[in-house]
């Protein structure tokens, strides 16, 4: 195996600039369509079974079919990326989500499923590579918060379309879904490429370009774009990366901690909570409306809270404390449905549901939301981050089709049993954390995969 030098550039690699923050804010306009998406469901479900006369069964395929298409996008998101850079693989996407957009806003029937579906191929694509690539475009010690910013684009993107679907018809939210997509392919002509994958395909001056643009006109770039090169170099005696090859014992511990991550974050409830937020409440006696609203709106300061902390306190303890409150919030929702199944407590029980959902949700923003995106982007080598990409995508977003498939299923079931279920799964992810998953913060990407990786350095 070759060795690789590991540096420290303090000088250039803490620096901030208009450049870096106009690519973020490029970059999370495909946070926004994520967002997006997966609210849409819920404010527009009224409206569309009542205009065009769908079943409860054919709004949960058009609810759940979503996940199928970003399964898809998934599956190809890294090899997109890796083939056509990050730029272009998030260009891609928003053709997607455009197109899906505009086949719901003109659906009769069974565009309606097409056009969730195509939609869903682009959230797929998104969901891996805009951490990725802010990843790769920020330096170390600001990392963590600039990814973090597309968790909290998710939750903008979810919070106002359940504001704005709850004011406007479901095609006009259909129409408003499209201006992100737009802005976004717009600012992709603008933003400078990631330097990593230039350096990746051997096209280094344009690589120093890309960080001199990101750091600065007046930074000294020379040892960061070193660290990038060397590494890039050393990596290409490997073979090119293919997914058989993720399952070498060197790529272990990193696809135990990714798939790992991803299974927890969905089997604990995550996407069958945030797309069937309504049903939880009136199944409580609560007013959905009023839950549904607030639910949104309580992602938004422990989002805000997760990127000020996340370069502070460091990956493993936000996580921990997250999976700490979702499993206390499912645990409490879980006590209030057994509480109104004997027939005790019923004027308080709806209160109690809601103040689960309500601590499940902020915790789950603070950090499970996210932080597993991150740390997917992190672990994996440039060699293998495009096959890791497409499947730690695959098993978030096939995951993520199980739980909202079986969601009206487990509480038809038992809607106390299934929010044990979700506690007793964050309860694991508790020790799953503190077990395996490395601490991350004020590292450079080089230096977690030579630590993660076992390779040795050179003095």
């Amino acid at each position: 195996m070759a060795a690789l030098v590991v540096l420290d550039y303090s000088k250039s690699g803490n620096s901030t600039t208009a450049v870096l923050y106009f690519s973020t804010f490029i970059a999370v306009c495909g946070s926004y369509v994520f967002g997006a998406s997966i609210g849409y469901s819920s404010p527009a479900e009224n409206g569309i079974i009542q205009d065009l006369g769908l079943s409860v069964t054919e709004y949960s395929l058009f609810g759940s079919i979503m996940t199928i298409g970003a399964m898809l996008g998934s599956v190809t998101s890294g090899r997109v990326s890796d083939r056509f850079g990050r730029r272009g693989a998030m260009g891609i996407a928003q053709i997607l989500c455009i197109t899906g957009w505009l086949a719901i806003l003109f659906a009769k029937h069974g565009l309606l499923d097409l056009g969730r579906f195509v939609e869903g191929c682009g959230v797929g694509i998104l969901s891996y590579v805009v951490p990725v690539y802010l990843a790769e475009i920020t330096p170390k010690n600001f990392r963590g918060a600039f990814v973090a910013i597309h968790q909290f684009m998710v939750s903008i993107g979810l919070a106002l379309t359940y504001f704005i679907g709850a004011v406007v018809s479901w095609r006009t939210l259909a129409l408003i879904g499209i201006i992100p997509c737009l802005t976004q392919l717009l600012g992709l002509l603008i933003i400078p490429g990631s330097p990593r994958w230039l350096a990746q395909n051997g096209r280094v001056k344009e690589c120093e370009v890309a960080i001199q643009r990101l750091r600065g006109k007046n930074a000294d770039i020379s040892e960061e774009a070193a660290e990038i090169e060397e590494f890039t170099e050393s990596l290409k005696e490997l073979p090119e990366g293919r997914i058989l090859d993720l399952f070498q014992q060197i790529y272990a511990r990193s696809l135990t901690i990714g798939v790992g991550l991803m299974l927890l974050q969905q089997f604990g409830g995550a996407n069958g909570i945030v797309f069937y937020a309504s049903s939880i409440f009136d199944a409580a006696g609560f007013s959905a409306s009023i839950g549904s609203t607030l639910m949104a709106v309580i992602q938004i300061p422990t989002a805000l809270l997760g990127i000020m902390l996340m370069d502070r306190a460091g990956r493993r303890p936000l996580l921990m404390i997250s999976a700490v409150g979702t499993c206390l919030g499912c645990l409490l929702a879980g006590v209030s449905f057994s509480l109104q199944d004997h027939q005790l407590w019923k004027e308080g029980t709806p209160a109690l549901v809601f103040v689960g959902i309500m601590v499940y949700n902020g915790s789950f923003g603070l950090g499970l939301a996210g932080i597993p995106w991150l740390i997917m982007s992190e672990i994996f080598p440039i060699n293998m981050k495009g096959s890791a990409g497409s499947v730690v995508s695959l098993v978030n977003w096939f995951s993520s089709w199980i739980i909202t498939y079986i969601f009206n299923l487990l509480m038809n079931w038992s809607s106390s049993g299934t929010f044990y279920i979700f506690s007793s799964i964050s309860a694991l992810t508790i020790l799953f954390v503190a077990k395996l998953v490395p601490e991350t913060k004020e590292q450079t990407l080089e230096e977690i995969q030579a630590s993660m990786h076992s390779l040795p350095e050179i003095e």
